[in-house]
């Protein structure tokens, strides 16, 4: 993500490309490991169709609430980063106004283009990332979903997270004329460039600070290359998975092996196992702060591709549990909001 002049057709963007906004925030090596816990509030649809403006349904979030109290065992403060069909429909407003409420929660905004107003671009793969948007566009979607949002429950997020990551050059001064402050886009070590995104492949797993016209917190989704080979980065990952190389397993070989992998911290598509290893390698680098991330479709059987069955649901939920009880009981951790991740960083300048 980059701050640039104000482009229409975005002719100042290079696809794909990320400018690393600023050096990363290293806290004290004596700061006890930060959680922050994000979910893609949103709505159910099939993952490998084409996308679809009809596809609206918000009805898994009446079962949200399991996710919920098991963040409440916790302590935890989740954010429910929702969009258009959640802040917009009965299914979505009622379970979150009494979490809300109830200040078991916080809120962010999160932009999926296709089905957030207004509707005058075409539905593709690369107009999925708002990004990819021009700019007045990408504005005016994100404005319309912090009134919806404060019309549902009387709260106009100041933090923000990009539907599929999708960033593009004009986020940033967007979110400084909207009064955003805090982004959660970035998800390093992914390069979607291949579908028309962005590049996170050399994003750092800190916090960075973005100096904008205002200063913007940027607090990535924890992920990272890790493995005795991870310093060979996107360029050796990249070879690895060459589809002319894809007979001989090297991905799975060198994970197993423990010379190269590529891990998020998410209970979709990573184990419990998986989730130790890449927190204590990254705090062994020096980092403490980390973002747990998921989708909240997948509360509900058949919604995501993650959770297809009862007995998937529960190992998702087990698999949070089990990394929560590591991360406060092995990891001496705490937990915090976004909002006060920043006001925490803002008082140690």
């Amino acid at each position: 993500m980059k701050n640039t002049q104000k482009t229409g057709n975005n002719e100042s963007w290079e696809e794909g490309s990320l400018l690393i906004p600023g050096r990363p925030i290293r806290l004290p090596a004596e700061q006890r490991p930060i959680l922050l816990v994000v979910v893609d509030t949103e709505e159910e649809f099939d993952w490998l169709k084409p996308l679809n403006r009809n596809n609206t349904s918000v009805r898994a979030m009446r079962s949200i609430g399991r996710f919920q109290e098991i963040c409440d065992r916790y302590g935890i403060r989740p954010t429910y980063a929702a969009n258009y069909p959640v802040v917009t429909q009965p299914d979505g407003i009622e379970p979150l106004r009494e979490i809300f409420d109830n200040k078991r929660a916080v809120l962010a905004a999160h932009v999926h283009p296709w089905v957030n107003p207004p509707h005058t671009e075409e539905v593709c793969e690369k107009n999925s990332f708002s990004g990819n948007l021009p700019y007045e566009l990408e504005k005016e979607k994100l404005l319309l979903l912090l009134n919806a949002q404060e019309k549902a429950f009387g709260i106009r997020p100041k933090a923000y997270k990009a539907g599929r990551y999708g960033v593009g050059p004009n986020t940033v001064d967007i979110l400084h004329e909207l009064g955003i402050n805090i982004d959660l886009s970035v998800c390093p070590p992914m390069d979607y460039r291949p579908g028309h995104g962005p590049d996170f492949s050399c994003h750092p797993a800190e916090p960075v600070w973005i100096e904008a016209k205002t200063r913007i917190l940027e607090i990535p989704i924890t992920g990272a290359y890790i493995g005795f080979m991870h310093s060979l980065g996107h360029p050796f990952y990249r070879l690895l998975t060459a589809r002319s190389l894809q007979w001989a397993h090297l991905p799975g070989i060198a994970a197993r092996l423990r010379a190269f992998d590529r891990l998020l911290l998410s209970p979709e598509g990573y184990t419990s196992a998986e989730h130790r290893y890449l927190t204590q390698t990254l705090y062994h680098r020096g980092v403490r702060t980390f973002t747990f991330s998921l989708h909240s479709p997948s509360v509900v059987p058949g919604c995501t591709p993650y959770v297809r069955s009862k007995a998937e649901l529960q190992k998702f939920f087990d698999t949070c549990q089990r990394y929560f009880d590591f991360f406060f009981n092995e990891m001496n951790g705490i937990t915090m909001t976004p909002y006060e991740l920043k006001l925490h960083l803002e008082a140690l300048k």
